[in-house]
């Protein structure tokens, strides 16, 4: 693409944000960046011919501008950018750039969405590729940003997208793409309309070759795709990839044949059984073997922070799932989970503005005893009052737990809710659930 004598301006810094502008400095542009944070990551690496303007959007810069890239985690219904769009000024992030060069080139993509559990079918996607030597990058919503791709050639991409991403990417052609799931997340960038985020997770199928959607979630079905597009269920009943039961033992199903027992795959949980089925259907797109997705299947360990063993002492079982940042999330991991004790589950920080009812019949189980926190941690108590107690912090909601656990059962941080009211992220409420589990053991 040719962006010579365009007046760009990045907003959003950080690692997209970077790479962003190391991608339009190699084509000869110099672009101007913007940020809201008075000091954002990576303003030290900045090289002294760029202008910047950080602490807020500067409104004037944004109107005068050809293009504006913009970084996922800023709104694009945000005041300023939206009368940029009303000017008729094009507005992209860096999935679309990417996509423009990758389509020159003809490469193949594999796009994978979702409420939960993307993250684990791009990475198991990407090893399958791999242990099939096809020479790949993984990256997007996590790993590497996509434009850092564009250094070296690779055979495929598996691109784990938001619907964050999606919202201002309009020239993905996918080989394949899926929409793992959908249930109430981000509701807070979406004016709590759910519809406004389904669309945008809709995105990935508009120019997709292969249709790959959860039979049994009406959200993942495709409402824009292509007319010649093929389309491909995966679920628990009568499509051709779902989990079925053969002589009483749970399999994974793939084109109407017997692949692998679920008891030979190290991930736990019919929501991961569920990720198998569509990481083998994307991975089947792409050429790979069917012998190479059972391997890989029998060698994967999952992702930190979903649903991890992270200790186990005096019968206890400790249980990170920090990932579980929303109510389907959970619903999903404790779904027809089956223990011979008590799950003590620990709930609790932002909810991002979430309906936290669809927890109700999990929470008011015999087998369960919760124990809320943070700052929306009262409102999950206020489901189940007579099977929860509420406290401010996580490590006294975990105190309670193991003084209430006895042999035989699991301790399980299942939050439902993003982590940013008391830790830096998804990932350091995790590591400090594991330390603190093992000062309890």
């Amino acid at each position: 693409m040719d962006y010579q004598g365009k007046q760009v301006v990045i907003i959003g810094l950080g690692l997209t944000g970077l790479s962003c502008l190391d991608y339009f400095l190699s084509q000869g542009v110099t672009p101007k960046i913007v940020d809201t944070r008075k000091k954002p990551v990576g303003i030290d690496k900045l090289p002294p011919e760029i202008e910047v303007h950080v602490g807020s959007l500067n409104a004037q810069w944004l109107l005068e501008a050809d293009l504006l890239v913009v970084s996922p985690g800023v709104a694009i219904s945000t005041p300023e950018i939206k009368a940029a769009i009303d000017k008729g000024i094009e507005v992209v992030g860096d999935v679309e750039l990417f996509c423009r060069e990758v389509n020159q080139a003809k490469a193949n993509i594999i796009a994978i969405t979702g409420s939960n559990g993307k993250s684990t079918v791009t990475t198991l996607v990407g090893k399958m590729a791999s242990s099939a030597r096809i020479k790949t990058a993984v990256g997007g919503n996590i790993g590497l940003p996509v434009l850092s791709f564009l250094e070296d050639k690779y055979d495929l991409y598996v691109l784990e997208l938001s619907s964050f991403q999606l919202e201002t990417t309009s020239s993905l052609q996918a080989k394949s793409a899926t929409i793992l799931n959908i249930s109430e997340d981000h509701l807070d960038r979406y004016s709590k309309n759910l519809d406004k985020y389904v669309e945008a997770k809709q995105r990935i199928y508009q120019n997709a070759t292969v249709c790959i959607y959860h039979e049994g979630d009406i959200y993942t079905h495709p409402r824009h795709a292509k007319p010649d597009a093929k389309f491909i269920e995966f679920g628990e009943k009568g499509c051709a990839y779902r989990l079925d039961k053969i002589e009483g033992e749970l399999w994974l199903i793939v084109e109407n044949e017997p692949l692998i027992r679920c008891s030979e795959i190290k991930m736990t949980g019919r929501h991961n059984y569920l990720n198998a089925l569509a990481a083998v259907a994307l991975a089947l797109s792409a050429g790979i073997s069917k012998s190479v997705c059972i391997d890989t299947l029998k060698h994967f360990n999952g992702l930190p922070h979903r649903f991890q063993l992270v200790n186990e002492a005096h019968g206890i079982k400790w249980i990170n799932d920090s990932k579980a940042t929303n109510v389907g999330s959970v619903v999903a991991a404790l779904d027809g989970l089956e223990i011979s004790g008590t799950m003590h589950l620990l709930m609790g920080g932002d909810s991002k503005s979430a309906n936290l009812m669809p927890l109700a019949p999990i929470l008011r189980q015999n087998n369960k005893k919760v124990y809320c926190f943070g700052t929306d941690g009262e409102l999950i108590h206020a489901i189940s009052p007579e099977n929860s107690n509420y406290y401010y912090t996580m490590e006294e909601a975990m105190f309670a737990a193991r003084k209430n656990a006895k042999e035989g059962d699991w301790i399980i941080l299942s939050p439902a809710c993003a982590s940013t009211d008391q830790f830096d992220n998804y990932e350091q409420r995790g590591r400090v659930f594991t330390e603190v589990s093992y000062k309890l053991a």
